[in-house]
């Protein structure tokens, strides 16, 4: 039976957490291909078994009345894993600034180690009782990590919403898609931008894809879904809104 390791290593306060997985059937989508949704879901989970393992779990953090949450995401696929692939996670915080967590991740092949997806991620420090953003600072749980490095996908920023983008879908927020913060789980955003994406594009082995988380999403709620696509860019902007508020925003560059 094939066992899948997870482990740390680290220099004084910069820690690297890394983890096994294989990519299942059940993971990919119809060209055979890790589904966004499923990248989203596995990065986002090894940075919460990464704090698990240090003592900073879902229950730890909320004993002390926080709760840290996403807020952008930037990834490179270099190749995307494929099914029955044998992957690694490594991820890790990067020097924080004032009011986000920085957390990079990188995935290859673990036999031959080639890269398959490279990222950046920011996360947001909530007090869960006046349901504020708190500075980083303020997080006491771990000595803050000073390590920066370079990395290889698009920068983190806004993504503005084109003039032309066209209303291409509306979809409920179902209770599947709820987790146990309350508010849509950030992986399903992966599977609403795709879903709304015209047929010929969903055939596209996408290079680059960003988002932003601007507003949740709870039970109950519709969101549009507008969007772009600039043949001469080679990029689709698709944005979802709750009436006229912002829920998030992502690019994809083929």
């Amino acid at each position: 039976m094939t066992q899948y390791k997870q482990w740390h290593e680290n220099e004084g306060a910069n820690y690297q957490f890394f983890s096994e997985n294989q990519v299942y059937f059940c993971q990919c989508d119809k060209n055979h291909r890790l589904s966004l949704q499923e990248l989203l879901k596995m990065v986002t989970d090894a940075a919460v078994e990464d704090f698990n393992q240090r003592c900073m779990s879902y229950d730890a953090l909320t004993d002390k009345g926080v709760g840290i949450l996403v807020s952008r995401q930037s990834f490179r696929m270099h190749k995307m894993p494929v099914g029955n692939q044998k992957i690694t996670i490594k991820t890790w915080e990067e020097k924080p600034e004032a009011l986000q967590f920085v957390r990079a991740y990188e995935i290859f092949d673990t036999t031959t180690k080639e890269p398959l997806v490279s990222g950046i991620s920011t996360w947001l420090l909530v007090d869960l009782n006046k349901r504020r953003i708190m500075p980083i600072k303020n997080f006491t749980m771990r000595q803050a990590p000073d390590m920066q490095t370079e990395h290889n996908c698009p920068a983190l920023g806004k993504i503005a919403m084109p003039e032309n983008a066209e209303l291409l879908a509306e979809r409920p927020i179902w209770y599947s898609d709820i987790d146990g913060n309350g508010h849509m789980n950030n992986a399903r955003y992966g599977a609403f931008v795709i879903d709304s994406l015209p047929e010929s594009y969903r055939q596209i082995e996408f290079k680059d894809f960003k988002i932003n988380y601007v507003n949740e999403a709870i039970l109950g709620e519709n969101i549009k879904l507008y969007g772009s696509f600039d043949e001469g860019a080679k990029k689709a902007v698709i944005i979802g809104k709750q009436d006229e508020k912002i829920c998030f925003e992502s690019e994809l560059y083929w």
